[in-house]
């Protein structure tokens, strides 16, 4: 998170935005819930609409 939305920011979205693909929980909620970070990650992309080509990382591309 921090490479795409900048250490500071990923913290506040960890904390404050809820996320409803993975039960309603924040980030890291629903990390200590139990629930795979990449599913959580992938959340976060949808919510925040990053382009599905960084959803991956910013060097690896995605693959169709």
């Amino acid at each position: 998170m921090d490479d795409e939305f900048s250490q500071a920011y990923s913290r506040v979205l960890a904390r404050d935005l809820v996320l409803g693909g993975v039960g309603g929980n924040t980030a890291s909620e629903a990390l200590k819930a139990g629930y795979d970070p990449k599913e959580i990650w992938l959340e976060v992309c949808r919510v925040q609409d990053v382009p599905s080509s960084r959803w991956l990382g910013r060097d690896i591309p995605l693959k169709n």
